[in-house]
């Protein structure tokens, strides 16, 4: 009797020293996340605001040199002389040949060191691109300008490696927030777009952290967030899915063609003149022949005004393929921007056209083009889904979500940045771990 007391007593006093093991376990884990948090609160914190003050700038550089260019058409035969200064600028820092966002993509795959003098120059760059007429984006450019500015941080604060890759998304989101006012899609966008199939969600909470502050720092200088509201809502049904799907496919294929025409102008340029003074300023003159041949500037810059257009009236038949014709001439001979705005303007129209085809409206296929062809050039499909409901509002979400998913199979591995890896396949469970085309 008395030994299974002691027993008993043995197995109270065996289980209580478990027991405040087990919770000394948890406090150390708890701790362990706090600090964390701590850690990663502060680091985004800056970068997010450096971010986002960098990003308040650069909008409104860019929206101060289109008004120029509305008021001033001669700008657009400086832009030979524009390219000129811009090779010397990069030639100067010592880019002999600039790979643009995929040098984003390669820093965070292979951990080569990135530059921070990347950020002015693709800053001067891109404005000089812009004042003089040249197609071209800003989100490809605001991708490297945060990029730099993470990366120049986490040498600063002595990071490992993989902490840096995590501040370097940060700063991607930041900028890209500050540009386009969709903190969502910048994160998720951040996240997903370096290696398609594999999601770091371990920079989830620093990414969302840089892109709430770099959203309420340019609400606090009046920059305006991109928002489309939409006339025409269509009634969830077995046809308009078929439409939207019908539509998807066509935009997957077109953006194959804008992806093949982005690769192969570069190549084009880089074999026929080896010199890129040489080439960038034949570039300047082609879009220069280009646009007196269109007779007029739908297609010079950005494009945001065809985009909006494209959501509540008709717009031109050919547009979409004119502007992959302008982006192509001018990224190609290595000017700068991005090529996120000209595909929205590609999608946004090709829906508008297209759509009617099909038999449903026009406006509202120029949203599902938009998002659809987004999609397709990034291969990314969950953050499209939340560009979709960004810019639109969730009304639409599951027609949103049928054209990413079908944009994004009939795409192929075809992409805009060919240093984005591709770890899954797009049409069963296997690891194929390539770039894209």
């Amino acid at each position: 009797m008395g030994e299974n007391k002691n027993k008993q007593k043995k197995e109270r006093v065996l289980l209580t020293a478990q027991a405040k093991e087990e919770m000394k376990r948890e406090i150390q884990g708890t701790k362990k996340y706090i600090v964390y948090f701590i850690h990663w609160m502060f680091r985004s914190l800056v970068v997010g605001s450096v971010c986002g003050m960098v990003g308040v700038v650069f909008h409104h550089l860019l929206e101060y040199v289109a008004e120029l260019r509305a008021e001033h058409a001669w700008l657009l035969y400086l832009l030979p002389l524009a390219g000129v200064i811009i090779v010397f600028c990069y030639r100067s820092c010592g880019f002999e040949d600039d790979k643009g966002t995929n040098m984003v993509l390669d820093s965070i795959h292979d951990s080569p060191t990135m530059a921070f003098r990347t950020a002015p120059l693709i800053f001067i760059g891109t404005l000089l691109t812009h004042l003089c007429g040249g197609s071209s984006g800003r989100e490809g450019a605001a991708l490297q300008i945060g990029g730099s500015i993470g990366s120049k941080f986490g040498r600063l604060l002595s990071l490992e490696e993989r902490d840096r890759k995590i501040l370097m998304m940060c700063g991607m989101s930041a900028v890209f927030t500050a540009m386009f006012g969709t903190p969502i899609t910048a994160t998720i966008f951040s996240m997903e777009v370096i290696s398609v199939g594999i999601i770091y969600y371990s920079a989830f909470v620093p990414c969302i952290i840089s892109s709430t502050i770099a959203f309420g720092i340019t609400s606090l200088f009046h920059v305006a967030p991109t928002r489309f509201p939409l006339k025409i809502m269509p009634e969830l049904s077995p046809l308009i899915c078929i439409q939207v799907i019908g539509l998807s496919i066509i935009v997957a294929l077109v953006s194959i063609l804008f992806c093949s025409a982005m690769h192969h102008a570069s190549h084009i340029y880089k074999k026929l003149l080896k010199d890129p003074y040489k080439r960038i300023i034949v570039g300047g003159f082609l879009v220069i022949a280009a646009t007196l041949l269109v007779g007029n500037r739908t297609y010079n810059g950005p494009g945001m005004e065809m985009v909006e257009q494209a959501l509540t009236a008709d717009v031109p038949k050919a547009a979409f393929l004119l502007k992959i014709i302008f982006t192509a001439l001018t990224l190609g001979a290595g000017f700068k921007g991005g090529e996120i705005v000209p595909s929205l303007f590609i999608g946004a129209t090709l829906g508008n056209v297209a759509a009617p085809l099909l038999g449903f409206d026009p406006n509202f296929g120029a949203a599902i083009g938009m998002i659809a062809f987004f999609c397709s050039v990034v291969n990314c499909p969950i953050a499209s889904i939340m560009l979709g409901l960004e810019l639109f509002g969730a009304a639409d979400v599951l027609l949103f979500c049928i054209a990413c998913g079908i944009s994004y199979v009939f795409s192929g591995y075809y992409g805009l940045y060919s240093s984005q890896k591709i770890m899954y396949s797009k049409l069963q469970a296997e690891f194929i771990n390539r770039t894209s085309k």
